[in-house]
């Protein structure tokens, strides 16, 4: 793909890629299997990345339907180091926010792009080393973690580069926030450096990128936003007995499992037509059982009590 404003946070829109200025691509023949389950996911991504924002709904659904199967190797890609480029016009923050408000219509995902214009954020990779250091106190916890720095950024216009609304975000998940401080001023700075290391020597360009990579150690590569389908087909080629599970489309059941959802992602879930998932969801917020946080391209909806 040819990206001639070679600026990452103008993704791509048709093929759903944040790409990286002047990565050489490279290759590996092999990369380290699965361990405990049939494939070993390799997730490179960013948390600004909003290509990856867009692939929630379906990386969720892949979680309910074949969680069984796989496991997802979390990697961190840095695609934001500073602001010291300037081409194809992108020199400021403030350039961005209009092409993010585009990306949030086009995968209909709540995007607020203000951000840019009120706090911009100087560096991904602050948000990025604090994600490694959660990970070192835990996998699912950073994971909650990684999702509440999105939700933040990405629909109440936190600047998640700061360490204070890191630390708010940590609190919420459970972490240990004087740990992660000490992490994040230490290991996790290798960790990420790793992280980064590892993405040369695969060649990967930008984000989403993903590695289903099976027992053998050979890999099937998916890069950039994808339907449901691609994700589903790349593992079942590298498992292919692998049986999907039926997912429990009640509501409460659906919060229960991952505590916000969008409404494309409920929709999705629920397998319910987006029109009746909307009046659903309001319905439960009037009887006050969600809560809704809106912005102006959409909303997040929560489960009263979480």
């Amino acid at each position: 793909m040819e990206n001639t404003n070679n600026n990452p946070l103008l993704c791509d829109i048709e093929s759903g890629v944040c790409e990286m200025p002047d990565m050489a691509a490279a290759s590996v023949d092999q990369v380290q299997a699965a361990t405990r389950k049939g494939v070993r996911l390799i997730y490179f991504t960013d948390p600004i990345c909003s290509s990856c924002w867009g692939i929630e709904p379906q990386l969720r659904k892949l979680k309910l339907e074949y969680g069984q199967h796989f496991e997802i190797d979390y990697r961190m890609g840095g695609l934001l180091p500073d602001w010291s480029y300037n081409s194809g016009g992108i020199s400021k923050p403030s350039d961005v926010a209009h092409h993010w408000d585009e990306v949030s219509r086009h995968y209909d995902m709540p995007i607020d792009g203000d951000v840019w214009l009120e706090d911009p954020l100087d560096s991904s990779y602050p948000p990025s080393i604090a994600f490694k250091a959660a990970q070192l106190q835990s996998s699912d916890k950073a994971i909650q973690f990684l999702r509440a720095l999105r939700e933040m950024l990405f629909l109440q216009k936190i600047n998640i580069a700061k360490w204070e609304h890191m630390a708010v975000g940590a609190k919420t998940v459970g972490l240990d926030v004087e740990q992660l401080e000490n992490d994040f001023d230490g290991r996790a700075k290798d960790l990420f450096r790793q992280d980064l290391e590892l993405a040369a020597q695969l060649g990967v360009r930008g984000f989403p990128t993903m590695f289903f990579v099976d027992e053998q150690g050979s890999q099937e590569k998916v890069y950039g936003t994808k339907p449901y389908q691609v994700y589903e087909a790349a593992l079942l080629k590298q498992l292919p007995g692998a049986t999907k599970s039926n997912i429990d489309t009640d509501w409460k059941a659906l919060f229960n499992k991952f505590n916000t959802l969008t409404l494309r992602e409920f929709s999705e879930l629920s397998q319910i037509p987006r029109p009746q998932a909307e009046s659903l969801l309001v319905n439960q917020a009037d009887a006050g059982n969600l809560s809704e946080l809106t912005t102006k391209n959409g909303s997040l909806w929560r489960l009263v009590g979480q």
